[in-house]
C-alpha cells in the first residue's frame, strides 16, 4: 500500500506538472509573438529559461524516483540580447523540452486519471486476494508500472540530443582557450613591461658608467674607482630586477619550498595576519608545477586585494588536498563588496584557472567577508 500510495504521489505530482505545462505554452506564445512584433526580444529567452528550469525540475523528480539522474546540456543565455536570442531559438535542448512539455500535457494527465480510477478496484481485488487466498497483492503494484512509465517517457523526452556534451565540452574548451590567450597574452606584455622599464634601463646605465669608467681610469683613477661603484650598484639593482621578473613567472620559492611553504612566505609578507592550514598537500607526491603555481597566484592575488582594498587586518588561507583535486580557499575578515569589474586581478585569477579546467567561487557580501574558493584538477 506504502509503495502504491508512494507511485499515485508521483503521478499526481506529474498531473500538477502537466497543468502547469499549459502556463509554460502561454509564456512561450507570448515571448514568441513579443519577439516577431520586435517589442519584446528579450522576453523569450527569459521565458525558455523558465521552461529550463521546469523541465530541470523534472528531471529531479525523475532522478529522485529512479536513482539515476538525467543528464542536461544547454548553450548559455548570458551575454547581448541578440546572443541570448540566438542560443534560446537555435538550442536543440530548447525543442527537446518544448516536446516534452507538449507530450507531459498528455501523459501527465493520463496517467494520473488512470491511478485514481483504479485504486478503489485494486483496494476490492487485492484485499479478497490476500485476505481469502493468502497471495501477494497482483493490482497494487500496477501503480509502480505507472509510475516507472511516467519516468521512462521524461526521461526519453528529456535527454540531451546525441553530441550535446561534446558540443558543450568543445564551447567550453574554445572559451577557456581564448582566456588562456589572453592571460598569456597580458603576461608576455607585463614581463616585457618590467624588463624594459627595470633590468634594461639598469643595464643601459650600468653599459654607460663602464664606459665613462673606462675613458677615466687613465687621468682620474678616483672618478673611474666611483664610477665603478655606481657600476656595481647598478649590476645589483639589475639583478634584483631579474629576480623580480623571475618571480612573477614561475616563484623560485615553489620550486625549493613546495606550495604549503610558499604561501607561508607570501602570508608572511602580506601586512596581514594570516593563518594558513595545509590539509593533505604535503603527504604523498607534489601537485604538478602548473597546479601549484596558478594556486600560489590565487592566494598572492587574493592577499594583495585584502591588503589594499578590503580593509582586513587578519585573513586565513585553506589548502586541501582531495582525490583528483587541489582546493584553494582564501577568506579576508574585511569590508567586503569585491567588483570583479573594477580591475584585471581577478578576471586574471579566473583565466589562470579556467586554463587548467578549474572553477573559481566569489562571496562578497557589503560588510565582509570576503572569500575566494577554487577548485583545481590535480593528478597527484
Amino acid at each position: 500500500m506504502r509503495r502504491a500510495w508512494l507511485a499515485t504521489r508521483h503521478l499526481l505530482i506529474g498531473a500538477a506538472v502537466s497543468l502547469a505545462c499549459y502556463l509554460m505554452l502561454g509564456l512561450l506564445l507570448l515571448g514568441l509573438v513579443a519577439t516577431l512584433l520586435i517589442v519584446g526580444a528579450g522576453i523569450l529567452p527569459e521565458t525558455v529559461q523558465t521552461v529550463r528550469r521546469f523541465a530541470s525540475f523534472e528531471r529531479r523528480r525523475v532522478g529522485a524516483r529512479t536513482g539515476e539522474g538525467v543528464p542536461q546540456a544547454y548553450l548559455p543565455l548570458t551575454g547581448p540580447v541578440a546572443e541570448r536570442l540566438r542560443h534560446a531559438t537555435t538550442d536543440p535542448a530548447t525543442y527537446r523540452d518544448l516536446r516534452w512539455v507538449l507530450a507531459q500535457l498528455v501523459y501527465g494527465l493520463v496517467l494520473c486519471y488512470l491511478s485514481l480510477i483504479l485504486w478503489l478496484p485494486a483496494i476490492i481485488v487485492d484485499g479478497i486476494w490476500c485476505g481469502v487466498l493468502g497471495r501477494r497483492p497482483v493490482v497494487l503494484p500496477v501503480f509502480d508500472v505507472l509510475a516507472d512509465l511516467s519516468c521512462s517517457w521524461s526521461r526519453g523526452l528529456l535527454q540531451p540530443p546525441p553530441g550535446a556534451d561534446l558540443a558543450q565540452r568543445v564551447e567550453q574548451l574554445t572559451e577557456t582557450r581564448a582566456g588562456a590567450v589572453a592571460a598569456h597574452g597580458a603576461e608576455l606584455r607585463r614581463i616585457e613591461r618590467d624588463l624594459h622599464d627595470g633590468a634594461q634601463a639598469r643595464l643601459v646605465s650600468l653599459s654607460m658608467r663602464i664606459g665613462l669608467a673606462k675613458r677615466a681610469y687613465d687621468r682620474d683613477p678616483e672618478a673611474a674607482r666611483k664610477l665603478l661603484d655606481d657600476a656595481q650598484d647598478q649590476a645589483e639593482q639589475a639583478l634584483a630586477e631579474l629576480r623580480h621578473v623571475v618571480r612573477g613567472i614561475h616563484p623560485p620559492v615553489l620550486t625549493d619550498r613546495g606550495l604549503d611553504g610558499a604561501v607561508r612566505a607570501l602570508a608572511a609578507s602580506s601586512g596581514l595576519s594570516v593563518e594558513v592550514a595545509a590539509d593533505g598537500v604535503t603527504d604523498g607526491p607534489r601537485a604538478p608545477a602548473a597546479v601549484e603555481a596558478a594556486a600560489y597566484f590565487v592566494v598572492a592575488e587574493a592577499l594583495t586585494n585584502a591588503a589594499k582594498h578590503s580593509g582586513a587586518t587578519r585573513a586565513e588561507v585553506a589548502l586541501t588536498r582531495t582525490p583528483g583535486m587541489l582546493r584553494v580557499l582564501v577568506r579576508d575578515h574585511g569590508c567586503g563588496g569585491a567588483d570583479e569589474s573594477a580591475g584585471s586581478g581577478l578576471i586574471g585569477v579566473r583565466r589562470r584557472v579556467a586554463a587548467l579546467d578549474g572553477t573559481v567561487s566569489l562571496t562578497s557580501p557589503a560588510g565582509g567577508p570576503t572569500e575566494i574558493e577554487v577548485e583545481l584538477p590535480c593528478a597527484w
